[in-house]
């Protein structure tokens, strides 16, 4: 297969992309990943990290050829795929953290910008989104994904040019989160997730993505009742009673 999962171990569930030489993706790769992402989510992971199995790419995006063997409908069937799984991510309880330690190329970073979270490890190689060099535009919702990362201007110069771009930039740029000289590091960043206050996480999410696309003041009712739902938790209560107590607190999810 292409796309696996494994775990949870420690609470933190891996799902790999394996499609040598570049993790290039057709529908059934897309498929695999939705797959993948499902299983994730119903297990007892609590922090899920997606990473390649490859030192060289993450993902080099779709594959063309496969592209201009599909008719249009085909085409849009795995981006559609896609897109739904992106979204089932943004729902999902769990943390997910793309490391990113190799090419990530179009539809490949769109696979890492898919995810809550993004770190990196240092190195030559390059992300961006090539397609408008090819004719096609840039879709499974990357034109929105950078445009709120990264506001309009620096979207568009990215979209439009088809540039690439070093993971140092991405730092800069806050695309990813972190950016580590050793891999070995990006264990502990995910394993903070899993050790956390699962309900919180999972309100946080909730809060940002539903909120961020409601008018402000719909956005901050929505924090408030998920900070109330908070405050009647056993987790919410452990969190401030080990504080007062001045002790690591012990969280059950509930």
């Amino acid at each position: 297969m292409a796309v696996t999962f494994e775990g949870p171990s420690q609470g933190v569930g891996t799902i790999t992309l394996d499609n040598p030489p570049a993790n290039s993706y057709d529908l059934e790769f897309m498929q695999e990943l939705a797959d993948a992402v499902d299983a994730a989510i119903v297990s007892d992971a609590r922090a899920v990290l997606v990473r390649s199995a490859s030192e060289k790419f993450f993902s080099a995006g779709a594959d063309v050829k496969r592209f201009l063997e599909g008719d249009v409908d085909a085409n849009m069937r795995m981006i559609r795929t896609s897109q739904a799984t992106f979204t089932r991510i943004a729902q999902a309880p769990q943390v997910f953290v793309a490391h990113i330690a190799g090419h990530a190329l179009g539809g490949g970073l769109e696979i890492a910008l898919g995810c809550d979270l993004r770190v990196a490890t240092a190195g030559s190689y390059k992300l961006g989104t090539p397609e408008v060099s090819l004719g096609p535009a840039a879709g499974q919702r990357r034109t929105q994904r950078l445009t709120r990362m990264l506001g309009t201007s620096r979207a568009l110069d990215l979209l439009l040019t088809g540039r690439t771009f070093t993971p140092e930039q991405a730092r800069e740029w806050g695309l990813v989160a972190e950016l580590f000289d050793d891999a070995s590091h990006v264990d502990a960043y995910v394993a903070r997730f899993a050790a956390g206050p699962a309900l919180a996480l999972r309100n946080i999410k909730r809060s940002v993505y539903e909120g961020g696309q409601l008018p402000l003041d719909e956005g901050l009712a929505l924090e408030g009742e998920l900070v109330e739902e908070l405050f009647t938790s056993q987790d919410g209560n452990e969190g401030l009673t080990a504080f007062a107590e001045k002790r690591t607190p012990t969280f059950v999810g509930a």
